[in-house]
């Protein structure tokens, strides 16, 4: 594919295999094609390397931020479970929320956690909301620690962002989902390495394993859940599509089993 971007006279070329087509650059088809490619070089860039949440680094595209903030204020979870802690902004963020809204905790399981980003998230001010588990996230002895933390009746919102091959979120996904509340998620992160195995630090075999191939096997498996993205709550645009690293990823539960 090429785009050919012309401020001029305010058209966006997009030319393929198939054709070419002329779009108005300020239009909403325009908007969505520039969007896709500026993620692609951001995230070669590192662009979401670039961020902290009150002092911790945190490796995540704003945008995600912003949308799963919107989620966690819906549904209201008295436990966000997230695999994978790297150097705990992630977890920060979401226990800033939960303090926020007066309810919350948050659990950060990980197969090491060093011991710099153990001290910056134990010696932060939201700590007390926070609970480390350090072991491989798939492990039975984890697994069941994270559920022993989790008591009857209470509502769970679960994250994975750990190793992001296809057959790890898999088991990630049967281990974690029974905790899944009906109406809340359990969500598959960064199901754009499809997307980018053709970008200079890709790799060709993230086409097919990545998160978002878990998550889509996982539910035409499992029809208590449904894979959609949560809608926005606030929209005076025209447009209707995420800019995220996360396509792919919500699976929400619809019903118990």
């Amino acid at each position: 594919m090429k785009l050919i971007l012309d401020t001029d006279s305010r058209q966006l070329t997009e030319v393929r295999g198939t054709g070419t087509r002329e779009l108005p650059l300020y239009s909403k088809e325009a908007f969505e094609l520039l969007s896709e490619q500026w993620v692609k070089v951001g995230w070669d860039q590192k662009y979401s390397y670039t961020f902290s949440w009150l002092g911790v680094p945190v490796i995540q595209l704003p945008e995600d931020m912003i949308r799963i903030q919107e989620v966690i204020y819906r549904t209201q979870p008295d436990v966000i479970v997230e695999t994978g802690v790297a150097h705990g902004g992630s977890l920060v963020y979401y226990a800033s929320v939960c303090k926020v809204l007066g309810k919350g905790r948050v659990i950060g399981v990980d197969v090491e956690i060093r011991k710099h980003n153990r001290q910056a998230i134990e010696s932060h001010p939201l700590s007390d909301a926070i609970t480390l588990i350090e072991g491989d996230s798939v492990d039975p002895s984890v697994v069941q620690e994270v559920r022993s933390l989790v008591h009857e009746g209470q509502t769970v919102l679960v994250i994975l962002d750990s190793c992001h091959t296809k057959d790890h979120v898999a088991a990630e996904l049967a281990a974690y989902h029974e905790l899944v509340t009906v109406g809340s998620y359990i969500v598959a992160t960064d199901g754009l390495m499809d997307r980018i195995h053709d970008v200079p630090r890709g790799e060709p075999h993230w086409k097919f394993d990545n998160p978002a191939a878990a998550a889509k096997d996982f539910a035409a498996e499992h029809p208590e859940f449904v894979l959609e993205p949560p809608t926005w709550i606030f929209n005076e645009s025209e447009l209707t599509e995420n800019i995220t690293h996360w396509p792919g990823a919500w699976l929400r539960r619809v019903e118990a089993c």
